[in-house]
């Protein structure tokens, strides 16, 4: 996956230009794109290095690398994504994922306006997740470290701090934050399914401090339990439409 990034400190660090960064993950995207498709690239761009005739290696497995773009919710990422023809991985870290459903369609109408086929369309929901045996435990454990971590990057920009209250409105069914037993996993992402119709999820569990153990064993529930049964569903709507 390739991104803007929502971290800028790199930018002093690498001698960029803030004023750029739009531009400038722009060009690195086409750079990418060139370097995914030949074994020899010849390059020369405003803010990237010249290349002349060279090789890039070692190879991928396959052909091609399977390059996504992720997004925050940016229209001018997502309308890149959708020109490009490229599949597109949209974060949701908060807020109510029904708000992201008109991200969603200007993805889909750019991709086909710009002459994709909109059955090869591949998009992804990526979120945070903890799953544990029951609801009260998921909620309880996920907290802590989660609040730390949110505390700390909204010291930095500016963000409320992450409390309680915020914190369990995000569990709600039509929330954020895909926290809880199986069963409520699953609902929830099939919740989001019906809003999105997407054709991956990626959990992010390990935020924060979180107990090796605790991150294992929620591993475990989502590939024993939440992957088998949303997979059964969609599989069985795709049989029926």
């Amino acid at each position: 996956m390739a991104g803007r990034g929502s971290f800028i400190e790199s930018f002093p660090l690498f001698g960029y230009d803030l004023n750029d960064y739009d531009e400038l993950f722009s060009e690195k995207l086409e750079m990418l794109l060139k370097l995914n498709e030949d074994e020899r690239i010849t390059w020369k761009g405003r803010h990237t290095q010249t290349i002349n005739n060279r090789g890039v290696y070692p190879r991928p497995y396959q052909s091609k690398l399977p390059i996504w773009i992720a997004v925050g919710g940016t229209p001018e990422s997502i309308v890149r994504a959708a020109e490009h023809g490229l599949p597109m991985a949209l974060a949701i870290i908060g807020g109510m994922p029904s708000g992201f459903v008109p991200h969603i369609q200007l993805y889909k109408d750019v991709y086909k306006k710009s002459g994709h086929n909109i059955d090869e369309l591949q998009l992804s929901i990526n979120s945070h997740t903890y799953i544990a045996d029951d609801s009260q435990q998921a909620a309880d454990e996920f907290y802590p470290p989660y609040a730390e971590v949110m505390t700390r990057i909204g010291k930095e920009r500016g963000w409320p701090h992450a409390s309680r209250q915020q914190y369990d409105a995000s569990l709600s069914p039509k929330g954020s934050l895909l926290v809880g037993s199986p069963q409520q996993v699953i609902d929830k992402i099939l919740y989001e399914h019906g809003l999105f119709g997407h054709t991956r999820f990626l959990a992010q569990m390990s935020l924060g401090a979180m107990p090796h153990k605790k991150i294992l064993h929620a591993i475990e529930l989502l590939g024993t339990k939440v992957a088998p049964a949303v997979k059964k569903y969609t599989a069985q709507k795709k049989v029926t439409s």
